[in-house]
């Protein structure tokens, strides 16, 4: 019986004395995670939920922080651009001429912004799904002489991503520099088969943030967007087209695919001077995941005019890259005189971009936002009807494009501007993921652009049918709506 009391005695004092470590614990976590947040976060509202997380849910709030609330993507990478100055077509350094419309100072912003000049010279081509642009890119990669560079977020081994895996395979045995990248978690954390069959071929592939072993994958949320090939520096892809059998969609027949299966998408085929600037960005994120640099004529030869086109590499992501996209998207819309068009298949930015549109509608300039009738993810089409009504009542016009899905990422300004790329218009683009977008001026791409826009503008969504909308849903939408910056 004595020996029944010691023992109890023994387990209520360890009890006492393990919740006693674990308050001490609780404490000194919770002032260390508001300490940190105070002196890094600038988001207020972030911050103090962050703050709340970390206080109220005693060490687990601060282990979601330390997993997901802290941005350690620092790029150990050289910043190329800094040690290589543009150069001309005649060998010179590039220079910069100003504008002298009322788009100067967005020309200027973006020089600001990415440290790049916007370069003439160049020549743009439209390509229509993964119909148009799969072969286009095999044929261009079947040409190589000197290098490939391909980034993409998704990468399938399936019938469509096979073809360009074996064109790939074929240029390195011909002694072509291949080099892939590929994202950690859009093309399969546990089994990227693209990527083993790449490795398997000899080509020299890489993960992007990417590991098997939980403690050293403390970047899960932190993806790279972005969709580049470049063919010996002198011809590039870009835009939003992944790779993958969905997005072959004029091939696919009733019984193979169903409609919600099919991904329509525009990807572009560049060639010009501004190329460099493309397979520039691709190098950074390569000697940040490998540590190899790309250098030399093989990747960075002498540009070559081939066009009439100005264009400029816009590149963003959670590091020094910070909100440059975001940035510029938002010095576009405030230079906008008659026309803003955006279509994106993701539409929940934050206040700030909101306001900035709803400004220009209500000061004459015509807005118009496309988004699909029905996207790949539901939560974010419940948050979506949540975030556009204040938009839409300032006389923007929301439209609906038809099945299939529409995964474009289109923006137009004035007729004369556009911007072409990975970003959507979500914080995920804009804060999180690592993305790559082009802006071009030039007057005939832009109508074109707008023609294809235009086209998709099927449904409207008014400002009173979204208040019409029953209180069950609203509540789901409003509640969708409050995990906006993860979406």
């Amino acid at each position: 019986m004595r020996s029944t009391r010691r023992s109890q005695t023994l387990l209520d004092y360890l009890g006492h004395a393990g919740g006693q470590v674990l308050a001490e614990a609780h404490l000194l976590l919770a002032v260390a995670v508001t300490l940190h947040v105070l002196l890094r976060k600038r988001d207020i509202g972030g911050s103090i939920g962050w703050i709340g997380i970390a206080w109220l849910a005693p060490v687990l709030g601060s282990v979601l922080y330390l997993v997901f609330g802290i941005n350690r993507v620092t790029r150990r990478a050289h910043r190329l651009r800094a040690r290589r100055p543009w150069y001309g077509s005649d060998g010179g350094p590039q220079t910069q001429t100003e504008r002298a419309d009322h788009l100067a100072p967005l020309d200027r912003t973006a020089r600001r912004l990415t440290r790049r000049p916007a370069e003439g010279g160049n020549r743009v081509t439209m390509l229509r799904n993964g119909d148009e642009a799969y072969p286009a890119m095999v044929a261009a990669i079947g040409q190589a002489r000197t290098s490939i560079a391909l980034s993409s977020y998704i990468f399938r081994a399936d019938p469509a991503g096979m073809t360009i895996i074996d064109a790939l395979a074929a240029a390195q045995a011909r002694g072509v520099a291949v080099r892939v990248l590929i994202d950690g978690i859009g093309s399969g954390y546990f089994f990227a088969g693209a990527y083993r069959r790449l490795r398997r071929a000899g080509v020299p592939a890489a993960r992007f943030l990417h590991s098997h072993l939980p403690w050293r994958m403390p970047f899960i949320n932190l993806r790279t967007h972005k969709k580049i090939l470049c063919i010996d520096g002198r011809l590039g892809f870009t835009g939003g087209l992944n790779i993958g059998q969905e997005n072959l969609v004029a091939g696919a027949s009733p019984t193979a695919h169903e409609p919600d299966d099919l991904v329509h998408d525009m990807h572009f085929r560049v060639e010009g001077p501004v190329v460099a600037q493309l397979t520039d960005a691709f190098a950074e994120d390569w000697v940040f995941t490998t540590g190899e640099a790309l250098t030399g004529n093989a990747w960075f030869p002498a540009p070559e005019p081939v066009g009439a086109l100005i264009a400029r590499v816009v590149t963003s992501g959670p590091d020094q890259d910070l909100e440059k996209i975001e940035y510029l998207m938002l010095q576009a819309i405030g230079c906008a005189q008659q026309s803003i068009r955006v279509m994106t298949p993701y539409f929940l930015p934050d206040d700030r971009m909101l306001t900035a549109l709803g400004l220009a509608a209500m000061r004459g300039v015509r807005v118009d936002v496309i988004v699909p009738q029905k996207s790949d993810h539901r939560v974010v089409d419940w948050a979506f009807r949540a975030q556009i009504g204040p938009l839409a009542a300032t006389g923007a016009k929301i439209w609906r494009s038809p099945p299939p899905f529409e995964h474009s990422k289109l923006m137009t300004v004035d007729g004369l501007w556009s911007l072409i790329g990975s970003s959507n218009w979500d914080m995920r683009s804009f804060r999180l993921n690592f993305e790559l977008n082009m802006e071009i001026y030039d007057p005939d791409l832009a109508a074109r652009l707008d023609q294809f826009m235009i086209r998709a503008q099927r449904r409207r969504l008014s400002a009173r049918r979204l208040i019409k909308r029953g209180l069950p849903w609203r509540l789901r939408d409003a509640a969708a709506r409050l995990m906006l910056p993860y979406l």
